[in-house]
């Protein structure tokens, strides 16, 4: 009975090892890809992005530079108003997010930028600690791999903006007409405050709801300037 035994537990460990040796790379895999995804000339996609190529989707990269200031600014004052001055991870606002959790009141979202570039890049969406796990030492590597600069033209350009359009400059022109170069103060606040729900929200035909967010996020990104020090001289 024991030598029957034997074979069967040498398999499992066999295949335990395989299990996990492949969850030691997928969770590497990212790491490594972190400093390839650095160059200018390398253009990355998002999970979902990958998920939609049979179905199709609509994604056209454009350059930092050729992206309308305004736009980096509403989306700035939007998603992330400390981007300049945290590295990957805004942990004075994720401590106040965990104290109202424990003491039972409604959290808040204190995902940065960088937070939601890796999610984009690597993992899934949902709600799940797993995740928040494996998204937060990703965040602070992505910031101290990329610059500050490099950091937002990757998240502006995987970014999900319509039901199939991803990137900035595929968004302007399905919603305004013109590039990501062209948009006005107030369509780049609408794009801002359509990004939490971009299945849900339409730039171009806004609620009155959206209008409210983005009259606010107009007035920040009017006088952010001291909050895009490092993207901007």
């Amino acid at each position: 009975m024991e030598e029957d035994k034997a074979p069967r537990r040498g398999l499992f460990r066999r295949w335990l090892r395989i299990t996990l040796l492949a969850l030691a790379v997928l969770l590497l895999l990212p790491y490594l890809l972190l400093p390839l995804y650095r160059p200018a000339f390398v253009h990355p996609v998002s999970t979902l992005m990958m998920a939609r190529a049979l179905s199709g989707y609509d994604r056209q990269w454009v350059a930092f530079d050729d992206i309308a200031p305004v736009l980096v600014q509403s989306v700035l004052m939007s998603e992330d108003g400390q981007f300049c001055n945290h590295y990957g991870v805004d942990w004075r606002e994720y401590k106040a997010v965990i104290e109202d959790a424990l003491s039972g009141e409604k959290t808040r979202g204190a995902s940065t930028i960088p937070m939601q570039t890796v999610k984009n890049l690597f993992l899934w969406n949902g709600r799940s600690y797993v995740r928040k796990v494996l998204e937060l030492p990703l965040a602070v590597a992505a910031d101290a791999f990329w610059s500050k600069e490099r950091m937002m033209e990757i998240y502006l350009n995987i970014a999900q903006w319509g039901p199939e359009t991803f990137g900035i400059e595929a968004a302007a022109r399905e919603q305004f007409g013109v590039p990501a170069s062209a948009l006005s103060r107030r369509q780049a606040a609408l794009l801002a405050v359509s990004l939490p729900n971009p299945t849900g929200r339409q730039a171009a035909a806004p609620s009155a709801h959206m209008n409210r967010l983005a009259d606010r996020v107009e007035r920040l990104s009017a006088r952010s300037g001291a909050y895009i020090s490092c993207l901007y001289d």
